[in-house]
């Protein structure tokens, strides 16, 4: 069975939490494996990432607890067939917008005549060749995600997550603010009000449905919402934040200091 989609399944009453790794460097990618997060998104829409990076990003997470869900530049079958073969299990499309476009992104997953996916026999995710019948089990192996980042999408959800192979759907809070006018306001009332509204409709159908939040803050929200899982900021996000809280700390003792210093010199008249 899919790892991705046994998570979720398994997760019960605690979402699993996941993060972005948008750094395309395996080093730290798996650092950010070890440090407890049920799953990571390995970008290579955003993110200077080739199909040679993925493999070594890939191999470092397998050392880790960490399940990676990869999502592929856009819905392409020709690149979602190198990514499936350098190891992916879990692919995640980006700007999915109707029923069809679902389909096409299940189709390039599969091999026939289920879709539309290439034979290749001596692929990393066939272990080379060692893999016993890995063409008839492939197709029931491999997990989909299709991400929700439009009003249109939003208003054809229940078409695009009823969809056969579409494992689980994920919400784009910031190029759907962009969509809605409300670009950057990713918490806009208006904005929330949809994925809300969003959330409730793919529940009805029980659906699973993720979203990203910058902080751990937001996420709460998100999670209060009902989301069945959940990503927080990213490998670089974290460095970025704790490089400039440290620099921050740093400068506002130096001020203090100085500021120390000055009413010495003041008191003593020196």
């Amino acid at each position: 069975m899919n790892a991705f989609r046994q998570l979720l399944k398994s997760s019960g009453a605690h979402p699993p939490v996941g993060t972005w790794i948008s750094s395309a460097s395996p080093i730290l990618a798996e650092a950010i494996g070890h440090a407890g997060f049920d799953w990571g998104l390995v970008d290579m829409e955003h993110a200077p990432l080739d199909v040679m990076g993925l493999v070594h990003m890939l191999q470092a997470l397998s050392g880790t607890k960490m399940l990676p869900v990869v999502r592929v530049p856009w819905n392409d079958a020709v690149m979602v067939k190198r990514v499936l073969d350098a190891g992916a299990a879990t692919v995640m499309f980006p700007m999915v917008q109707t029923p069809e476009e679902a389909r096409r992104a299940v189709a390039a997953t599969r091999y026939p005549p289920e879709g539309i996916r290439g034979l290749a026999g001596m692929t990393r995710a066939a272990r080379f060749g060692t893999t016993g019948n890995y063409f008839k089990s492939a197709n029931e192996n491999v997990g989909v995600i299709v991400q929700i980042e439009t009003p249109q999408a939003v208003d054809q959800i229940e078409a695009i997550a009823a969809v056969d192979g579409v494992d689980a759907l994920f919400i784009g809070p910031a190029d759907l603010s962009a969509a809605m006018g409300h670009i950057g306001q990713l918490t806009h009332p208006a904005v929330m009000d949809t994925i809300t509204r969003a959330v409730q409709r793919c529940k009805a159908m029980g659906c699973p449905v993720g979203t990203l939040g910058s902080s751990a803050e937001m996420v709460a929200q998100y999670r209060a919402i009902g989301f069945d899982y959940v990503a927080v900021s990213s490998d670089i996000g974290f460095m970025m934040r704790g490089a400039q809280a440290a620099l921050q700390a740093l400068r506002t003792r130096d001020t203090e200091h100085v500021h120390t210093l000055a009413a010495g010199t003041q008191e003593t008249g020196y």
